[in-house]
């Protein structure tokens, strides 16, 4: 096949031969969630008008034959940090822990996080997955002051501009021991996060007055009607159990809103009835869970001179098991948290199913990065059905073992029907803002 395969689209097409998952299929039929479904897809001005067997369509029709090719919906990532991307080359963590990417990051935002370099570094991100063939971004957003009179309306101003291309969430966050010594913080974050129609986010750490903190964040996004996400328990001592208090404070208050709760590595490493207890009250609570394996990986269990022993990433399989609605997302990229990743699905998919099992079967775990976070995030996106936008990913690979064998190999990014532009943006165009070289742009 050419080098230019599907690139000819135009908003009206054929795509003959394709392999799709039943499980993203807005009427699979009969068929297993776990089945690849033989197809070919019709769609005229940038709608999927049908949908049929395979090689069932008149000759003369023409088409893109993909000769089993797989085709998957377009991507939702739940959780990123688009306004800490790609500052490693200006400054990496240095020593590879938790508490060096916390320190790191915090200097270089007091240093650098103009409105300038975080407009930068954000719009970098957002091509790189546009490009890979992520629609749907929550980024979580540094909200300490005087740090969110800068990015908060510029994520406004972005997300604006982005609109029809990657649909943008925002989440504020901040260490909830921040609270301790600003109490009136809280009431001003949440007013600025409603106005910008945004989540209200913390990471949780067992800190004194832990439960006091939480009804105060829960009581105000009851006030301002905000949604939650929270990044929790991202460490693997077993004393940490702030997941466990979260769910408990969600239905002490009767909270009806939506609550992430990301990381969540503790439960790794805790005792089976303390998992079984706590995983108990987040199904009852309704509290979805993303689990973020490339940084985790990167960040826990590491020691000087020690192989590491531990994944760091949460219990998937256990909570699906409970009806829990799980994800896997991209999490860092290129910052002292996380020095690698390209906020790619693809490539998260793969490392996941490679570190969590996600495999014998393979079921719909593919809808860790489709389906459920785009429902999670309130939004009717990623299936393909009759009468949705032909928002298409379409590989060469022709079943999971290809796909995941080689995740960088041969795609095509449909939008609307239209095939975009697939070029990557060149870490040169960084150069500047790294300090290491470069014209400004």
């Amino acid at each position: 096949m050419q080098a230019d395969w599907g690139a000819g689209f135009k908003g009206t097409g054929i795509i003959r031969k394709a392999r799709v998952p039943a499980c993203v299929l807005r009427d699979p039929g009969n068929s297993d969630p776990s089945d690849l479904v033989s197809c070919d897809l019709v769609f005229r001005d940038g709608t999927l008008i049908q949908i049929a067997p395979a090689a069932s369509l008149p000759a003369e029709a023409g088409g893109l034959d993909l000769d089993n090719g797989l085709v998957l919906p377009v991507f939702a990532d739940l959780h990123t940090h688009l306004d800490k991307g790609h500052i490693w080359p200006r400054k990496p963590n240095p020593d590879g822990s938790f508490m060096g990417a916390l320190q790191a990051a915090g200097k270089d935002r007091t240093k650098h996080w103009s409105r300038e370099d975080v407009r930068a570094r954000m719009e970098f991100g957002l091509r790189c997955a546009y490009a890979h063939g992520t629609a749907v971004i929550r980024t979580h957003l540094d909200s300490v002051p005087p740090q969110d009179e800068i990015t908060w309306p510029l994520f406004c101003e972005i997300r604006d501009e982005w609109a029809g291309r990657v649909e943008l969430q925002g989440v504020c966050l901040f260490g909830i021991d921040h609270l301790a010594t600003d109490n009136p913080y809280l009431g001003r974050i949440a007013a600025r996060v409603q106005a910008a129609g945004g989540l209200l986010g913390t990471a949780t750490y067992m800190v004194p007055d832990l439960d006091l903190h939480l009804e105060a964040v829960f009581r105000v996004a009851m006030d301002h009607a905000l949604d939650l996400d929270f990044h929790v328990d991202e460490t693997l001592d077993p004393s940490a159990v702030s997941l466990r208090h979260i769910a408990e404070t969600a239905l002490r208050l009767g909270f009806q809103g939506k609550i992430v709760c990301g990381h969540c590595c503790a439960l790794s490493v805790q005792p089976d009835d303390e998992v079984a207890r706590t995983l108990d009250l987040v199904a009852k609570a309704g509290i979805a869970v993303a689990a973020l394996p490339m940084c985790n990986l990167y960040l826990l269990d590491r020691a000087l001179g020690r192989t590491p022993r531990r994944r760091g990433v949460t219990l998937l399989h256990e909570m699906r098991a409970r009806g829990i609605d799980v994800v896997v997302a991209s999490d860092n990229t290129r910052d002292p948290f996380c020095p690698y990743g390209d906020l790619d699905l693809i490539e998260t998919y793969t490392q996941a199913t490679r570190i969590l099992h996600l495999d014998h079967p393979i079921g719909d775990w593919i809808r860790s990065i489709t389906t459920t976070p785009a429902h999670i995030m309130g939004i009717s996106a990623s299936w393909i059905g009759t009468g949705e936008p032909a928002d298409l990913v379409l590989f060469r690979a022709r079943n999971w073992n290809e796909l995941l064998s080689r995740p960088g190999g041969p795609r095509r990014v449909l939008r609307a029907g239209v095939s975009i532009d697939k070029a990557l943006p060149d870490y040169r165009e960084l150069d500047y803002y790294m300090h290491i070289g470069g014209q400004r742009p």
